[in-house]
């Protein structure tokens, strides 16, 4: 009785808070104001209930299963609308465009950013592990870091059965009703690949039979109207899903975990830092102002950050790049879809690099010669590909990588208790890459809005009630 009396008032504590975020609504206050005092506030409820109730109580568990409905219902519309999202806006990107040969320059320049990118952070990843003397040997594994390892290998047994043909097969759609379930890592590339056969085959259209190619036109342009409209309401609940979602991830932390492991978990923060800021310095290499770019994409990163789905992020990324960094429509529904499988930074670049480097020294392996730097950062160029972008997709990414390598993936079980803490940062390292991508790309191809780059007010206008 007692725990209902307390599970009830945390609710209700979450109710008023949320209020409050209603209230600064009302009050005019900026889309991104709201976003980071949502985050501020979620931090500070969630360690208030981790110090009253401890970690693993039973009314912290089933006040969290409460806040999940905010928090986790927030990610799951935006998961809903992900699939039409994706589909209808690079179909109507398609059979806009002014000429058929930017969609082949325009895809080749995304990829090669991600992947490019995503193989510097492999760098930079090796650089931090061995400036924190990383070392998986000193490490002492419990039962839970036995069952992941386990686990991790029999997870590589599956893996293992499939060829590298068969794994780009896997990227070509065989039921796009399937994929639109998003029941493959791959589905969001197989949706992508189908939306641009049949972009392709209008373009195609409208050379033989104009008039019913426009009435198609049409049509996909009413949809993705209505889609845009649905994507912006979803998008208002953003400060509401954040203060639950960050709320939840800071009242169930591991406290002991990260004290234990508090080495890589620095040396992992101060990667995806190095990182962000070789992020920012390639947008002042390519003439955007760095500061400019941050502002616009923090309250997307804060989103990233606190949800670890980069897939579920992918309607706020194509909204950010579109309506407040001026990327062309068509190359901001690309580089959010691309971004949100291939070449992720955080979870296809560092997080692999680390984990090679700090377990390689445990079987003999010297891992700071050119020859296993180099094979390193190629392998994870190559197998960046296919990600999937949910909680998960770096644990497979690193599979990849370490079997590859000829290492143990058990020992990738020892960092399970710190798992969400760097998750959360390699998610929107992730994010970033994607916006970046997009971004770059667009002043790249001479699309880049700089009136809209450069206005403050941008996304607050499209987000505003």
């Amino acid at each position: 009785m007692v725990d209902i009396f307390y599970i009830v008032l945390n609710v209700a504590v979450l109710v008023v808070l949320i209020g409050l975020l209603i209230r600064m609504q009302q009050k005019h206050y900026s889309f991104s104001k709201r976003v980071f005092a949502g985050l501020g506030i979620g931090i500070v409820l969630g360690v208030i209930l981790q110090v009253i109730y401890g970690t693993g109580s039973d009314v912290l568990s089933q006040t969290i299963e409460w806040y999940n409905i905010v928090g986790r219902g927030y990610v799951q519309l935006l998961m809903m609308i992900v699939v039409p999202l994706v589909m209808v806006s690079i179909i109507q990107s398609i059979i806009n465009l002014e000429k058929s040969s930017d969609l082949g320059r325009m895809s080749a320049w995304i990829i090669g950013f991600l992947v490019s990118t995503a193989m510097v952070a492999a760098l930079v990843g090796v650089g931090s592990a061995a400036l924190f003397d990383l070392n998986a040997g000193e490490i002492e594994s419990g039962q839970a870091e036995q069952d992941r390892g386990s686990m991790l290998e029999s997870t590589l047994g599956d893996m293992e059965n499939q060829s590298t043909p068969e794994k780009i097969l896997s990227f070509i759609p065989s039921n796009i009703f399937q994929d639109m379930t998003q029941d493959r890592p791959t589905s969001v590339i197989a949706i992508v690949i189908f939306s641009m056969i049949v972009g392709i085959a209008v373009l195609g259209l409208r050379r033989k039979k104009p008039e019913e190619a426009e009435r198609f036109t049409k049509g996909v342009n009413t949809i993705f109207a209505v889609i845009m409209r649905i994507v912006t309401l979803i998008l208002r609940l953003t400060p509401f899903g954040i203060l639950a979602l960050i709320a939840t991830t800071v009242a169930s932390t591991d406290v002991a975990g990260i004290v234990e492991l508090g080495k890589f978990v620095i040396a992992s923060y101060a990667a995806l830092i190095v990182m962000f800021l070789i992020h920012l310095v390639l947008v002042g290499v390519f003439g955007l102002n760095p500061m400019t770019y941050l502002k616009k994409v923090l309250p997307v990163l804060s989103f990233a950050f606190t949800s670890r789905s980069s897939a579920g992020t992918i309607p706020l990324n194509i909204q950010a790049q579109k309506n407040s960094l001026g990327v062309d429509q068509g190359i901001a529904n690309m580089s959010a879809s691309f971004g949100a499988t291939i070449g992720q930074n955080g979870c296809a670049g560092l997080y692999p690099a680390m984990l090679a480097v700090m377990i390689a020294p445990s079987v003999g392996i010297d891992p700071f010669t050119p020859g296993f730097i180099l094979q390193l950062v190629l392998i994870i160029g190559i197998s960046s590909f296919g990600v999937a972008g949910v909680g998960g997709g770096a644990t497979f990414a690193a599979l990849i990588v370490l079997s590859s390598m000829g290492l143990p993936v058990a020992l990738a079980g020892l960092l399970i208790s710190i798992e969400a803490l760097i998750d959360m940062g390699r998610t929107a390292l992730n994010v970033n890459d994607a916006m970046l991508t997009g971004t770059l790309t667009s002043r790249v191809m001479k699309k880049l809005n700089r009136k809209t780059f450069n206005d403050k007010t941008a996304i607050e206008q499209e987000t505003a009630l």
